[in-house]
């Protein structure tokens, strides 16, 4: 069950398939841009202007021939040339000069320097008996005036508001405008919006399931509990690794509840001003109960409910802080909000504020785990459902032991690589294989036998892998093989696949069986060559952080004691200090390297006693490049059997990595 978002509904609620209107909406900014057009030609363009532009040598002509008769000066730029009435009748007048413009200017001169312009002019008139004088007046264009001032400001405020609604419109929701950014940005999902996702789309997640349908029963029948003086639970929290299907489970509550419910993001509340949470989370309230009874669903929680007082190094008090304290008082303050379920969602409940998971507000945790055995087969039933594969030669319940700690959406992708593996080698059906390469695929990676490899570092790989699988083999407690590779695969060189036991509580006994398996691969490397490669380096983290869980954590060492340094409130209690002193952590240091030693010790004997079957595995594995558990059955002998639980997981060993 992988988790999913309520993408299925446009902004509000709103289906868009019930949308009858073909037609888009018809925008403003095309009257915006058809008025900015207007003004600017009106502004950059001289309509009907019908005067000729002249030169200084045919005014000079015209002066000097005495057929000026008046002689303006506009703003000591332009001269305007009126000609005598007399004179427009010649021909070189008559062509030039519009009909329509008797009265004149009839021609203009552009002026570049004044006082010289001014000169000659009187130097052209000094031998005439009717000289014509330079008139100078002012005109105001209030027209381009206006328009030079209101033009720039236009377009910086339509610049503005189109940069407003770009950043409104990657916001998204009901918040889209930048006048509406306080609004609540949830998804409303009522009797009119189809959601098709009820339980029965739920595979596994059966106690999980309980305590919903209770809440879903309550907003349906609340005579049934209230007539016992029962009281509806403010808050539900889910929580659970990352798809194991949390936001699922909440998307069937939307389609079995049949009363209005908001879905949103807890990052839904987070905005680059101040107070936009808070008012979020006030309008958000406002409208649920308006809706009441409804349920209020927010994914990833822990977005906005870290717990507070931890921002020590700026000691502020942040836009998040402020959104969480809204949302307390909502849920659970001075004002009652009868009617209205808070859902909630998260995979990091141990860093959430301890108000937020008090009683009234969250009433109710539910853990939604890892699926087990049977939990898987059902999911694998709902994922399977639409594929083509072969019923006969794929059993589910073996698919499931296959699988194991895969979370609803890993059985998800399982079942889409192996129909796209199918479809990849041109088959029509899905075959056991496709499962079984899709599993390898998402475990260890893709295939890479295009990798070059030299014979001698494929000798080392085949004898690292070798170790591992014979220490395993040989051990009660270890993981049963299921087979191992020496083709490289994502980022290892090798790989081996186990079958670990689903157990609830390990024992010391079988975490250093764990742990003297995992040194198999270094401790074959030193037996057989002398000595060691950097191909180990995944298997020394494993270890290491293992042997370290069990001194610090589990009580498991005599000489720490039972005493165990853990902090599962997650409020990061030894953020900056460490529960214990200097003393205790050099004790701890050497525990830990003591307990490692002993394992890679244990590992060398095993190995050094069955020297000869190594090489015998080694050369099968250099040979088949994949061996299966059951050539080690063959070499070794039937494993012993350790009599615990059903053996289900599978596990990658990338020992050999690069």
């Amino acid at each position: 069950m992988s988790e999913e978002n309520f993408n299925q509904q446009d902004k509000g609620g709103i289906n868009p398939g019930k949308n009858k209107n073909p037609r888009a909406k018809f925008s403003f900014y095309w009257i915006y841009a058809i008025m900015l057009v207007i003004f600017a030609l009106y502004y950059f363009v001289n309509w009907g202007s019908d005067v000729k532009k002249t030169t200084w040598g045919e005014v000079k002509e015209m002066l000097a021939n005495g057929d000026v008769y008046r002689l303006v000066l506009v703003n000591k730029e332009t001269a305007e040339i009126y000609i005598s009435e007399d004179k427009l009748e010649d021909s070189k007048y008559k062509e030039n000069v519009s009909q329509g413009n008797i009265k004149g200017p009839h021609y203009t001169y552009t002026i570049g320097d004044l006082g010289q312009f001014e000169q000659n002019v009187a130097e052209v008139q000094q031998y005439l008996d009717e000289k014509v004088y330079i008139e100078n007046e002012i005109r105001r264009n209030w027209t381009g005036d206006i328009l030079s001032f209101v033009i720039p400001i236009g377009i910086l405020v339509v610049l503005w508001l189109f940069i407003m609604r770009m950043m409104s419109r990657s916001a998204g929701g009901a918040g889209g405008q930048i006048f509406n950014i306080g609004k609540s940005k949830a998804q409303l999902f009522d009797k009119s919006t189809s959601v098709s996702i009820n339980f029965n789309d739920v595979a596994g997640l059966e106690e999980a399931k309980l305590e919903v349908k209770e809440v879903v029963d309550f907003l349906k029948n609340p005579s049934k509990y209230t007539e016992l003086g029962g009281k509806i639970p403010k808050g539900v929290l889910l929580v659970g690794p990352p798809g194991t299907g949390k936001t699922l489970l909440a998307k069937a509550v939307a389609g079995e509840a049949q009363v209005p419910f908001f879905s949103l993001s807890g990052s839904d509340f987070v905005e680059m001003f101040v107070g936009v949470g808070a008012s979020r989370v006030r309008d958000l309230f406002k409208q649920a109960k308006e809706k009441a009874p409804c349920i209020v669903f927010i994914d990833e929680i822990d977005a906005i409910g870290r717990a507070r007082g931890k921002n020590q190094i700026t000691g502020a008090n942040d836009e998040r802080e402020s959104t969480l304290n809204q949302l307390l008082t909502e849920m659970d303050g001075f004002s009652t909000n009868s009617g209205v379920i808070i859902m909630a969602a998260t995979n990091r409940a141990d860093i959430l504020d301890r108000a937020l998971l008090r009683a009234g507000r969250f009433d109710r945790q539910i853990n939604v785990e890892l699926p087990d055995l049977d939990e898987r087969k059902a999911i694998f039933n709902v994922h399977t459902k639409p594929l083509k594969f072969d019923k006969e030669s794929v059993d589910l319940g073996w698919l499931a032991k296959q699988t194991p700690g895969f979370s609803g959406a890993d059985i998800a992708n399982v079942a889409n690589e192996a129909a796209l593996i199918a479809a990849r080698n041109g088959k029509k059906i899905i075959e056991r294989q496709d499962f079984i390469d899709a599993i390898d695929r998402i475990i260890g990676g893709l295939e890479r036998r295009s990798k070059i490899i030299s014979q001698d570092e494929k000798r080392v790989i085949a004898y690292h892998e070798s170790g591992h699988a014979t220490v395993s083999w040989l051990l009660p407690h270890a993981h049963p093989l299921v087979k191992v590779t020496i083709v490289p695969r994502g980022k290892a060189l090798g790989a081996a696949w186990y079958l670990p036991e689903e157990r609830q509580i390990t024992t010391f006994d079988q975490m250093f069986d764990e742990m003297t398996a995992t040194l198999g691969g270094r401790a074959s490397e030193e037996t057989i060559f002398g000595m060691v490669s950097t191909g180990a380096l995944n298997d020394l983290e494993r270890v290491t952080k293992q042997a370290y869980n069990m001194v610090v954590y589990f009580g498991l060492n005599d000489k720490i004691g039972n005493i165990s340094y853990y902090d599962s409130t997650g409020q990061q209690e030894y953020s900056f200090n460490k529960p214990y002193s200097e003393k205790t952590a050099e004790i701890i240091d050497q525990e830990i390297k003591k307990l490692v030693d002993k394992a890679y010790k244990r590992a060398l004997s095993i190995l050094k006693d069955n020297q000869h079957k190594l090489h015998e595995l080694a050369i099968i594995l250099l040979e088949k490049e994949v061996i299966f558990g059951e050539d080690l059955e063959r070499i070794f002998g039937k494993k012993i059997q350790h009599h615990g639980h059903e053996v289900t997981v599978t596990d990658v060993d990338t020992s050999s990595g690069d």
